[in-house]
C-alpha cells in the first residue's frame, strides 16, 4: 500500500520546488543575454532553452493535468521546449534550438516566474488536505529533471565560452577552486570475489533505471584510490597516445584519426606550455587535478596504455558503497562553487561522488526486472538503452542532493563536452 504524502512532506516539497527552480536561474546570472541563445554544436542547447523546457515539464506533465482550469501559457511555447517526448507532440529540431531567439530572454523568465506562481498555488492546496501520492511523486521527478538540467546547463555554458576565441570567464572573480598540490601516487583497493547486490534499495527517489535491485557475481578485483590526473594523461599524450592504433578501439581510433588536438577537450599548447580553459578562463594546466572532459574512447584507450582496464558499473557501486556510508557534504559538488575539479585532500579523497563522472566499460542496459513506465515518463531513460555507455559518480556540476552511490548516467562513446574522468581498475 502507498502511503499518502505527510503534512510535512508536501511542506518539504514546496522548500525543495523553492529552492530548485531557483538554482537554476543563479546558474544563469553571470551570463551576459547574447550567452542564452548560442548554439556552438548539437550537443550543446542555449540557456535560454534549458529554463523554458524545465518549466514546461511542470506545466505540461503537472499543471495541465492536476490544476483544475489552468490555461497554458503560451502554446506555441510547446513547439519550442518540448525535447524528445514523443507522447506530447512535435518539437523543434535539436539542431535549431539555437535559433529561437523569440521569446525573448526576459519572456522566458516571466514564463517561468508565472508557472512557479501556478506551481505554488497547487502545492498550497495540499497543506490542509491529503496530496496524492502520484501528484508528489510527479513533481519529485520533475525537480529531479531539472536538477539534470542545471548540471547540462554548466556543461553547455563552458562549450559556448570556451568556444569563444576569446575565452572570456563565467565567474569573473578570479580562480573558483585551487590545487590542493601534488596528488601522489595512487594506490589500489581490493575486493574479494562474491556475489554482491547493485541497484537502489532505498525508499527514497530514484529513477526507474537503478531499478531493480539484483545480485551480480565478481571475479577478485582491485579499484584505485583516485581519479586519474592531468599530468598522469599527459604522459600518455607525450607517449603518442593518440598516434598508436594498438589502445584504441576500431570506433575509437576512426574518432582519433579525425580530432585536430590530439588532447582532452579544452586543451591547447602556447609558447610550447599546456594551458586548458575552464570556467575562469583559459590557464596553464593544473597537473595534479582530475583531467577531465575526456570520451570512452580516450578513457578506454588511457587505461590500455597503463596495462589496465575501466571499471564495471557493478564493481564501481560495490566500491563506492563500501568506503562511503553517505554522500560527502563537503565534496565537490555544484553548491561548493568550485566549477572546476580539484586535486585529492587526502588520503580518504577517494573522488567517487563530485569532481567528474566515471566512465565505467559497461553498456547502458536495463536491469533485471526494469519497471518501465508507461505514457512520457515512459519515454524518460527506457528508449536510450542501446549504444550508449555507463558513468557513475558525479561532477562538481552535480547538485548534491541529487547523487547517490546507484546514480546511472549515460553517454555515447564518442561525448566529451560533458565533465567526465578516468578510474582504473585491474
Amino acid at each position: 500500500m502507498t502511503l499518502q504524502p505527510t503534512t510535512r512532506q508536501v511542506t518539504e516539497l514546496l522548500r525543495f520546488y523553492q529552492e530548485v527552480r531557483k538554482q537554476s536561474l543563479k546558474i544563469c546570472e553571470p551570463l551576459r543575454t547574447e550567452d542564452y541563445v548560442v548554439q556552438p554544436v548539437t550537443d550543446v542547447s542555449p540557456p535560454k532553452w534549458h529554463l523554458g523546457h524545465t518549466t514546461w515539464f511542470f506545466e505540461n506533465l503537472v499543471l495541465a493535468e492536476w490544476l483544475e482550469g489552468y490555461e497554458l501559457y503560451d502554446k506555441q511555447l510547446n513547439f519550442l521546449f518540448n525535447s524528445y517526448y514523443e507522447s506530447l507532440g512535435p518539437r523543434i529540431l535539436r539542431s535549431n534550438r539555437g535559433n529561437i531567439t523569440r521569446p525573448s530572454v526576459e519572456k522566458v523568465k516571466q514564463y517561468r516566474q508565472t508557472v512557479d506562481e501556478y506551481m505554488e498555488k497547487l502545492i498550497h492546496q495540499y497543506h490542509d488536505k491529503p496530496m496524492p501520492r502520484e501528484l508528489h511523486d510527479l513533481i519529485v521527478i520533475g525537480l529531479n529533471h531539472e536538477q539534470q538540467h542545471q548540471e547540462l546547463s554548466v556543461y553547455d555554458i563552458k562549450y559556448i565560452l570556451g568556444d569563444n576565441p576569446l575565452h572570456p570567464t563565467y565567474l569573473e572573480q578570479g580562480r573558483s577552486g585551487l590545487s590542493a598540490g601534488p596528488a601522489g601516487e595512487a594506490s589500489w583497493i581490493s575486493f574479494e570475489e562474491g556475489v554482491y547486490e547493485i541497484g537502489y534499495k532505498g525508499k527514497e527517489f530514484c529513477y526507474d533505471n537503478e531499478l531493480s535491485p539484483h545480485k551480480v557475481y565478481l571475479q577478485p578485483y582491485d579499484i584505485q584510490d583516485r581519479l586519474v590526473t592531468n599530468g598522469e594523461y599527459l604522459e600518455f599524450i607525450k607517449d603518442g597516445g593518440y598516434e598508436h592504433f594498438k589502445y584504441w578501439l576500431s570506433e575509437g581510433w576512426e574518432w582519433a584519426g579525425q580530432v585536430d588536438v590530439k588532447a582532452p577537450l579544452y586543451w591547447f599548447q602556447r609558447n610550447g606550455k599546456w594551458y586548458e580553459y575552464t570556467l575562469d578562463g583559459a590557464e596553464e594546466l593544473d597537473l595534479n587535478a582530475p583531467v577531465t572532459h575526456v570520451n570512452y574512447f580516450e578513457a578506454d584507450a588511457y587505461a590500455r596504455w597503463r596495462g589496465l582496464r575501466l571499471p564495471t558499473e557493478a564493481e564501481w557501486e560495490v566500491a563506492c558503497t563500501k568506503l562511503y556510508e553517505e554522500v560527502p557534504q563537503d565534496g565537490n559538488f555544484l553548491e561548493k562553487g568550485n566549477f572546476r575539479p580539484t586535486a585529492c585532500q587526502s588520503e580518504k579523497d577517494y573522488q567517487m561522488l563530485g569532481q567528474a563522472w566515471e566512465w565505467t566499460s559497461s553498456a547502458y542496459l536495463p536491469y533485471p526486472g526494469y519497471p518501465r513506465q508507461e505514457g512520457a515518463l515512459g519515454e524518460y531513460n527506457a528508449k536510450f538503452m542501446v549504444n550508449q555507455m555507463v558513468l557513475r559518480g558525479g561532477s562538481y556540476a552535480t547538485p548534491i542532493s541529487h547523487i547517490r552511490p546507484t546514480y546511472r548516467n549515460f553517454f555515447h562513446a564518442d561525448k566529451r563536452w560533458q565533465i567526465t574522468g578516468i578510474r582504473l581498475a585491474q
